[in-house]
């Protein structure tokens, strides 16, 4: 029963992903930014359901019952603080520059080389974060439909790549507001479900306003802080967040949607959290049995509930994962192949070999899923290396032009060779065991876990501050920018010539 209804709500979101994928009309900027033309609703409800993925749900309850609130709250948390930074200082200049990936902006500031390499490591970042999405899939209909892990990631990857494939952004927009729907209402439900049923419990020293988790090293406060960094800074270099900024009909639509996304992913965060605080002091429930969550679902919530909660978590998954298969395969087949968008008569080639290159990303974080079946730490290892590599590049290069090219070549070089160091080094990730790389070493114990995102960082936004001062922006990359601007500027004029981001 249970699995039948959650096929249900895939089945709609297949059915709305299709249909709507006829507004793509064969025409690129239809795929990959809508046109243009999403409204606060669209957007907001597309970031909400991009940000409150499997991670800030099932990572989130599986973190939150072992270490604390502060431990797997922070997924949601600190995704919701950078959709505020976003809104605050990012959304409408990045809107206003009417890009159609985030790749772009590096080609605009600061040439092809860097454009290359930010790409890569987007790239890269975004094969971890769908993997962690394709994690919580597969257990799910391990768990509750008795199909081996493996083969439930298999078609987890199968039915995103379906509607993704057909209607790019304008699907990924309209499906989630069914998805954010379903999973504010099944938030809502579970938490009042809990509280009637057992009460609402948290253990001492492991509630919200037990702040040791976040001042004593004792109680995981490096790891805690590293968490909420990563993803609020190195998540506003997020390329399916910047996607949906970009499908947005103008920057002050941008902003605001930032903001409602903000405030809902922080509450649904919150919510699943204060109830793996309750149910595993009430129940005893534990991660030694599988996720906690689906524990919970399984063996104690009545069917409806656990149908609606994971039907959400589900559709959660689905949102992210669609929206990292997109942006991935745009940004490798835009920004490293350099496949521009056709203005004339025949097939738009950016639409086409978009389409084609999700396939080889897909199985990449399909096979990485299969491997290190974690769902919490694929998410925040993703963004340790934006935070480490892109960020200072990214966040400062918007608002200081002294930097150029050599500053965010060294930044990025710089900051990922120490963060995969202290990944090889470090026995644990996040609280668990480092499945991903770990070379055993003396050097570096586990006390070292959380510290290493944080000197990462560091270092990478020291590293880019201090070529900035050493070898500034010149005179031929001035030129250069100019030069992008006017490509950028004569694509816009072709797209509206021919209608692309005027209302249907």
């Amino acid at each position: 029963m249970i699995i039948f209804g959650v096929a249900l709500s895939v089945v709609l979101i297949l059915v709305v992903g299709i249909v709507v994928a006829r507004k793509v009309d064969g025409d690129s900027a239809n795929y990959l930014v809508a046109g243009r033309r999403l409204g606060v609703p669209l957007v907001a409800v597309s970031l909400t359901a991009a940000a409150v993925d499997a991670n800030a749900t099932v990572g989130n309850t599986d973190l939150t019952s072992q270490f604390g609130f502060w431990s797997g709250a922070s997924l949601a948390i600190g995704l919701a603080l950078c959709l505020l930074l976003t809104g605050l200082f990012l959304a409408k200049r990045m809107n206003a520059m009417k890009l159609f990936t985030l790749g772009d902006f590096f080609r605009l500031r600061y040439g092809r080389p860097v454009e290359v390499l930010a790409s890569v490591l987007m790239i890269v970042s975004f094969t971890f974060l769908l993997a962690g999405n394709l994690v919580a899939c597969g257990f799910l209909l391990e768990r509750f439909a008795n199909i081996p892990y493996a083969w439930g990631v298999v078609l987890a990857v199968a039915l995103v790549l379906a509607y993704t494939v057909a209607g790019g952004l304008f699907s990924d927009a309209y499906t989630a507001a069914i998805q954010t729907t379903i999973t504010v209402v099944a938030a809502i439900v579970l938490l009042a479900w809990v509280a009637y049923s057992y009460g609402i419990v948290i253990p001492e020293g492991m509630g919200p306003f037990d702040l040791e988790q976040l001042s004593d090293p004792a109680a995981g406060a490096p790891i805690n802080w590293a968490t909420l960094i990563s993803l609020a800074i190195g998540d506003i270099v997020a390329i399916d967040f910047m996607q949906r900024v970009f499908g947005a009909k103008s920057p002050s639509v941008a902003q605001r949607s930032c903001f409602v996304a903000a405030g809902l992913t922080a509450a649904i965060g919150t919510i699943f959290a204060i109830v793996a605080l309750s149910v595993s002091s009430t129940l005893g429930i534990s991660v030694e049995n599988g996720p906690v969550l689906y524990t919970l679902l399984s063996d104690y919530a009545p069917p409806i509930i656990a149908i609606l909660v994971l039907s959400g978590i589900v559709a959660a998954s689905f949102s992210t994962a669609s929206g990292a298969m997109l942006a991935t395969s745009a940004i490798a087949v835009r920004n490293i192949f350099t496949v521009r968008r056709h203005t004339g008569t025949g097939p738009d080639p950016l639409l086409r070999w978009t389409r084609v290159a999700m396939i080889p990303f897909v199985i990449a974080g399909a096979v990485l899923a299969i491997r290190v079946s974690q769902t919490g730490i694929l998410l925040t290892l993703a963004f340790d290396l934006m935070l480490a590599c892109l960020a200072a590049p990214f966040v400062i290069g918007v608002f200081w032009k002294r930097p150029g090219a050599v500053a965010a070549l060294g930044a990025m070089a710089v900051g990922f060779v120490v963060r995969m160091v202290f990944l090889a080094l470090t026995p644990t990730l996040y609280g668990v065991p480092n499945d991903i790389l770990y070379i055993p070493n003396e050097l570096i114990g586990a006390d070292f876990d959380g510290w290493a995102t944080l000197i990462a960082a560091l270092i990478g936004f020291g590293t880019f501050v201090a070529l900035a001062f050493a070898v500034p922006r010149r005179e031929s990359e001035l030129d250069r920018e100019l030069a992008v601007l006017a490509d950028l500027a004569a694509e816009r004029e072709a797209s509206e010539k021919e209608g692309v981001g005027v209302p249907a």
